[in-house]
This record gives C-alpha cells, sequence and structure tokens, in this order.
C-alpha cells in the first residue's frame, strides 16, 4: 500500500514518532511518500485545526470526501510525552484501534491501575475541550456548552459546579443564572512539555465530551458523564438524572482495551499499531 505522510503539519514534538512510523511502514513493505495526495492512505498530525496543525483539515476532508482512509497520530493521554495515540479515521472513540477483549498483558505493561469506585465527592467537576478540533465539529462555543451542561445538571443536583477550560481554549467567565457555579483555570505540570494537571481530588463526577480527562476520571474511580465519541463511554454515564447515583460498572475488560489505543516509540517502531490498523485497510 501507498502511504502519505503530511509530516510538515505535525506538532514541535512530532518528528521522533514520525520517523517510528515511518520506519515501521517500511519495513512491513509499505511505500511511503511525502505531502502526496495520491495515495491509498493518508497519516495526519492529530485533527486539531490550529497552528502547525492547521492545513491538515484540508487533507482530512479531501481523504474523507474520496472515502480513503486517514490514520492519525496524536498526543497520548496515558503517559503523556512517553506514549502515542495511533488511531484510523478518527481520534478517541471515534476511531478504530484493534480488536477489543483483550487481556490485561498490555495494561500491566503500562502499570496501568483502577482506584476503586469513589461514593463521596463535594463538587461536579466540568471539563471543557479545544474548539478548533474535529472532535468539535457541530457542537456549540465552548461557553455556551459548559452552559448548557450547568443548565442540565442543576436539574438534578445542587452540588458546586467546576467548569474547568482547555488550556488553549480559554473561557474567564460563565453567564449562568445559577449559585455554586466557578470556573477554573488549568494548572500546568511543572517541567512537563505541554501536561496539565487533571485535579480530580474531591470530584464527585467529571464530565467531559470526548478528551481525556473522561477515561482519566474512570482510572481513578470518579464516574464520568461523556458523549459516545469519549473513550470513556463503555464505563461512563450519559444522563443527568443519574448524576447523584452515578452507575459504576466493572472496568476490567474496559481498562484491557483502553492499553491498546496507545504505543511507545519502541512499540511504534516495531510495527505494533501499524499491525493491528492495516487488519482494517486490506
Amino acid at each position: 500500500m501507498r502511504f502519505s505522510l503530511w509530516r510538515q503539519y505535525g506538532a514541535l514534538n512530532s518528528q521522533p514518532v514520525w520517523d517510528a512510523f515511518e520506519k515501521s511502514l517500511k519495513q512491513a513493505g509499505h511505500e511511503v511518500v511525502h505531502n502526496h495526495p495520491n495515495s491509498d492512505v493518508d497519516v495526519i498530525w492529530s485533527i486539531l485545526w490550529f497552528g502547525r496543525m492547521s492545513r491538515n483539515r484540508e487533507i482530512w476532508q479531501r481523504a474523507r470526501k474520496q472515502k480513503k482512509p486517514v490514520i492519525v497520530i496524536e498526543v497520548g493521554g496515558i503517559r503523556r510525552g512517553s506514549t502515542w495515540r495511533i488511531g484510523l479515521n478518527g481520534v478517541n472513540r471515534d476511531a478504530y484501534f484493534g480488536e477489543q477483549g483483550n487481556d490485561d498483558t498490555r495494561a500491566r505493561k503500562l502499570r496501568l491501575s483502577l482506584q476503586p469506585w469513589r461514593e463521596t465527592g463535594e463538587y461536579i467537576l466540568i471539563c471543557g475541550q479545544h474548539e478548533r478540533s474535529q472532535q468539535w465539529h457541530k457542537l456549540p462555543p465552548m461557553r455556551t456548552w459548559a452552559e448548557q451542561q450547568i443548565e442540565q445538571i442543576r436539574r438534578y443536583s445542587d452540588k458546586p459546579i467546576v467548569f474547568r477550560p482547555h488550556p488553549r481554549s480559554p473561557v474567564q467567565k460563565l453567564n449562568t443564572r445559577h449559585r455554586g457555579v466557578r470556573v477554573q483555570q488549568p494548572q500546568k505540570r511543572k517541567g512537563s512539555y505541554d501536561d496539565f494537571d487533571m485535579r480530580f481530588q474531591g470530584a464527585w463526577a467529571v464530565v467531559s465530551h470526548s478528551s481525556n480527562p473522561g477515561p482519566h476520571a474512570i482510572l481513578a474511580g470518579v464516574p464520568a458523564f461523556v458523549s459516545p465519541s469519549s473513550l470513556a463511554y463503555p464505563v461512563g454515564n450519559t444522563d443527568y438524572s443519574l448524576i447523584e447515583s452515578p452507575l459504576m460498572p466493572d472496568r476490567t475488560q474496559w481498562l484491557n482495551d483502553y492499553a491498546h489505543t496507545e504505543y511507545t516509540l519502541d512499540e511504534i517502531r516495531e510495527g505494533i499499531p501499524l499491525k493491528c490498523l492495516t487488519r482494517k485497510l486490506t
């Protein structure tokens, strides 16, 4: 197969990942071209149409219109800066990562563990996302979305509500008639490239449309209210009428499958994620 890699539209820290993935393609006997529209598969970095990655939108839209597969590489959430997500035709749960029903071998390798479900908490945390991402396609402006979630939550709960915007999609204040609501700005982890503290301490539940706070909340034992596009969806909640008594299902199989959505540079170089995806391409 012929793969076109659009490397120049990747994040600043993307080059080692591109190198590893390109090597895996060549080792598997595939043809690799760069920045070429005539290929069997396009490979882009993220579906965030912002900054260096804004030109990927044109590539994505053209490929989708042609019904051509697109592999999306992006920063991972399991070990940010050490594991990288590689999915087919999307990101998060909208993407294909491989077969489900995995055993716990990889979860143990990544030292992933589940905290017991939390049955206490003082507030409900709403986490925003980047408005320029394809993940936010057809959704309202972030402030409007947050205000809509608050309206729905207040039908069923009087708990304090904290809205934490995405670090690159800032919201300074909300327009809401409800009391007990505040905006909390994200805090960057010291010494990190672009990692921010999720801070679930004291949270009763987390609301996240489709980004990393959803699965991270599930790992921490905090019930998550998410959309079907979230990787947390199989063990998450969707009905705000359950906000005071959220579902807390068994997460064992979910954890095993979640561990197969991200890979280290060595694993990418070896072609492990490529094998998972090419089964769907051939």
